[in-house]
């Protein structure tokens, strides 16, 4: 299953760019919110999101950033998405 994860940093930020493209690529499911990405660890969709996915899933973002504002954010992230076998797509990076 496809499972997308849209971010915008602030209330007046649209999140409609993000979810059309993410249903574009057949994203099933899609958790957002609209909040600052300073740290991972206090965006509750992601955490809905990264819970959500099972085994053989793919969390899709449309960007990096939406996701993560750091590397050792992103890394870990990541880390907890390959421990339920769950794979990353991002839609404007290839091989990503």
């Amino acid at each position: 299953m496809l499972v997308g994860y849209a971010r915008v940093s602030s209330a007046g930020q649209s999140l409609d760019i993000q979810n059309d493209a993410l249903a574009e690529v057949g994203c099933e499911k899609v958790f957002a919110e609209k909040m600052s990405g300073r740290s991972a660890k206090d965006r509750i969709e992601l955490a809905n999101a990264i819970d959500f996915v099972r085994d053989g899933d793919v969390l899709v973002v449309t960007r990096l950033d939406r996701l993560a504002r750091s590397v050792g954010d992103l890394h870990q992230i990541i880390e907890n998405l390959a421990e339920k076998n769950v794979a990353f797509k991002c839609l404007n990076q290839s091989g990503v």
